[in-house]
């Protein structure tokens, strides 16, 4: 068999085997180990203990672990409920404000936890009942927060962002300054979207009443969230200017959310802090372990010479650089419909480096049309796993509500993507003007 129809055959055996419900680690390691077997014999095998804790040896990936932390202290307690809630106080005089006031609670949560399927949940458990009180549609309150909590993978701080930086070995410091503009973008765009919704419904039926907030009330409700915000700007003057490491404002950022929350919603109590540590060790286990498999994996193919074969067929395709751009994300909007962010970035980035290279493609600004191109998947039937996540904190609204207030959200990820495209300045202009 030629080195392409190897790669064809694991390419098939893969996917049939992440979508028997084997956890990817699992299923990435079988996949490597079975294709050694076959095709290079059990000396092979001799490096794949040796490869994994390479792998997991690397200083780098202790943000992940301090990141998840920062993520989870956050939002084992009521942080999003008070960042919509004080947002809310200052919109409520705009039309579609309590939906703006959300999809800001999902980019501000975003900027402090790193996580989407969090930030939906912990926004939505205190937006959507609020937003359908109020005269919302359920497909819209829904659907601006199923949107609104991707936006966890794209603002830094985005463990997204720094496992593509350890593959492709790109700055994460930049990588995370490639997603602070994009990611307002976007949150400009859902926002103009919630707004023009707004003003078009109350045309054809009368506004809902609403308490109406006095100055007082709103600077009070600036109380419980500015120490947040003061973890959002202690992380970014720390990493972009110069102080610390990202390791190290990971650490930093990780120990200021646990005094905070101890502190201001009172988790003090060893079952309280049991929970967060709980959870920390579960979700960074999970990325670590798919991470070590995918060193395997990576392995493998390489030793098939698959990657290479791989790359060097694409290039050797002579396709214009934007229709190969153009192929590329159609193939990854498929796989995010699938699989995982993690899994994909881990796969799927040694093959498509050295081609996008070879097109003189950025990969900083390739990071963050590959982010919102996954957002999409996050959304998107048959896993999308906002969706599920929503329909969990609505049990009273059905799926295809939820899916049918997402779709407008989707269009305007697209047309972000193309925006991007057209003036890559969107994704560089900050990380060139930071960081020389």
């Amino acid at each position: 068999m030629s080195e392409l129809q190897i790669g064809g055959l694991i390419l098939t055996v893969t996917l049939v085997v992440l979508f028997s419900g084997l956890p990817i680690a699992w299923g990435l390691t079988a996949v490597a180990v079975g294709f050694l077997l076959l095709f290079k014999g059990p000396a092979a095998l001799a490096n794949v203990p040796i490869l994994m804790m390479d792998e997991l040896a690397s200083f780098a990936l202790l943000t992940i672990p301090l990141f998840v932390l920062l993520g989870a202290a956050i939002g084992s307690s009521a942080a999003g409920k008070d960042i919509y809630e004080s947002l809310h106080r200052w919109l409520d005089r705009v039309p579609g404000g309590l939906v703006i006031a959300n999809i800001l609670a999902c980019g501000m949560f975003s900027a402090i936890c790193g996580s989407s399927p969090a930030t939906a949940a912990a926004i939505g458990k205190a937006g959507v009942p609020e937003m359908m009180k109020r005269g919302v549609s359920p497909a819209m309150a829904t659907g601006s927060i199923c949107a609104g909590g991707t936006l966890g993978i794209l603002i830094p701080p985005s463990i997204t962002m720094i496992l593509y930086g350890l593959v492709t070995e790109t700055s994460i410091g930049r990588l995370f300054l490639a997603g602070v503009v994009p990611g307002v973008l976007l949150v400009v765009l859902f926002s103009a979207y919630a707004w023009f919704s707004t003003l078009r419904a109350q045309r054809a039926a009368p506004p809902v009443e609403t308490h109406r907030y006095t100055f007082k009330e709103r600077i009070e409700g600036l109380g419980r969230v500015s120490p947040f915000l003061g973890i959002v700007i202690a992380i970014g003057y720390a990493m972009y200017g110069g102080l610390a490491t990202p390791s190290e404002v990971a650490a930093l950022s990780a120990v200021l959310a646990l005094v905070l929350v101890m502190v201001i919603y009172r988790q003090w109590r060893l079952a309280d802090q049991w929970r967060i540590f709980r959870e920390t060790v579960r979700e960074s286990t999970m990325i670590l372990m798919i991470i070590g498999a995918a060193a395997v994996f990576s392995y493998m193919l390489s030793l098939l010479y698959v990657t290479q074969s791989a790359a060097q067929w694409m290039v050797d395709l002579d396709l214009n650089r934007w229709v190969l751009m153009l192929a590329i994300n159609v193939f990854l909007l498929v796989a995010g419909c699938f699989l995982p962010p993690v899994a994909i970035i881990l796969m799927v980035m040694p093959i498509l480096t050295p081609v996008l290279e070879a097109a003189n493609f950025d990969l900083i600004w390739f990071a963050v049309i590959l982010t919102i191109n996954m957002e999409v998947g996050l959304i998107t039937p048959p896993v999308g796993l906002n969706l599920y996540v929503l329909k969990g904190v609505a049990p009273d609204v059905s799926l295809p509500t939820v899916l049918k207030g997402s779709l407008p959200f989707v269009l305007l990820m697209f047309l972000a993507m193309v925006l991007i495209a057209i003036f890559p300045e969107i994704a560089l202009w900050l990380p060139g003007k930071m960081m020389n």
